[in-house]
């Protein structure tokens, strides 16, 4: 097992040999080490990043807050928070800051695929960045959901006080916190002002 410095700071990027862990592998190492988010790209690659900061934290958990009641209201669909891992069709293992999955793909899963690391692509996904972290690598990472049929994810950047939106037919917005954000088509009456909560 080798470790590769990662373009992202305070992340490592694990490579093993040959073909590298097989899911239920994978699954089980994520468990062992819980107090990690552990990701893994299409390479094989294994990311395992530290935990965030308090700030960070709490506003994750307001985002996520904020999804969930929607969700629980319109029974559309189901939230997930930061520690969900979604194996996407290229064969990558992300967990989004937040996700949601509409229930029409939500049932049509396995009572074993939902306890691991659903073969899913959520509908909605969002991404939070900490002071620490640079663009680049949450980009590439909104972008392989969107490639694999993401269709509306959102990049929020408390340093840049502003939320871009990324759309499945390649469009890109970027709204201020002081605007109103809308889950368009997707997320039906989904609204958040994101001034309100970022504090």
């Amino acid at each position: 097992m080798t470790a590769v410095a990662n373009q992202f700071k305070g992340l490592v990027a694990l490579s093993f040999p040959g073909k590298g862990m097989t899911d239920d592998e994978f699954f089980e190492f994520c468990q062992i080490n819980q107090n990690f988010k552990i990701e893994r790209n299409s390479k094989g690659q294994i990311i395992i990043m530290p935990l965030t900061g308090s700030e960070t934290g709490s506003w994750n958990a307001a985002l996520t807050a904020v999804l969930f009641n929607w969700a629980f209201q319109t029974k559309l669909g189901k939230a997930f928070d930061s520690s969900t891992g979604f194996k996407l069709p290229n064969g990558a293992t992300y967990g989004p800051d937040a996700a949601w999955v509409s229930y029409e793909k939500w049932n049509a899963l396995t009572p074993t695929e939902r306890r691991k690391f659903a073969p899913v692509v959520p509908e909605f996904m969002m991404e939070l960045r900490s002071p620490s972290d640079r663009l680049q690598p949450i980009k590439n990472k909104i972008a392989e959901f969107i490639e694999c049929g993401c269709q509306l994810a959102w990049l929020i950047d408390p340093v840049k006080q502003r939320t871009t939106v990324y759309r499945a037919e390649g469009s890109e917005t970027k709204v201020p916190f002081e605007e109103l954000l809308t889950g368009e088509k997707v997320l039906p009456g989904f609204e958040v002002k994101l001034s309100d909560l970022f504090e």
